[in-house]
């Protein structure tokens, strides 16, 4: 659909909600994207956002886990393809080789225009999330 990925980050800013758009993220290091989000946490704190920062974006990442989200449906920003919401790790119970056992668990929700993108990719995109989640290490050795 697109050729590049402009990352909409929802942060909490001196007035509320903002979502600034980090551009072209698939050329990004992850260092980048890190220190990128930084910058931007601070401009927001500030009130220092420039119209510019919050325009476009081809997807957004909103983590409502820090506010105490347990789980919620986010809405996604026309003109954008989809949002991903990440919630609080919590311990819960879940079977485990026949037992039940308490472990870390975080719910995330995936909106996405259907229009845009598949049933089967999104779940395929969630299914990888799951998996960078529970094994970083795959993040950084591109897995």
């Amino acid at each position: 659909y697109r050729h590049y990925c402009d990352i909409g980050i929802a942060i909490g800013g001196g007035k509320g909600l903002v979502v600034p758009v980090l551009r072209n993220v698939e050329r990004m290091s992850f260092a980048d994207v890190e220190r990128t989000i930084g910058e931007f946490a601070e401009l927001a704190k500030n009130n220092r956002l420039m119209p510019e920062d919050l325009e476009g974006g081809t997807f957004t990442i909103s983590n409502g886990g820090i506010y105490g989200s347990l789980l919620s449906t986010p809405i996604v920003n026309p003109p954008q393809s989809g949002i991903l919401g990440l919630h609080s790790i919590q311990e819960r119970p879940i079977a485990l080789n026949g037992q039940v056992v308490i472990r870390p668990m975080m719910y995330l929700a995936l909106t996405y225009d259907h229009r845009i993108i598949d049933g089967r990719e999104a779940v395929t995109f969630l299914k990888t999330i799951k998996e960078v989640i529970e094994d970083p290490a795959r993040l950084f050795l591109e897995l």
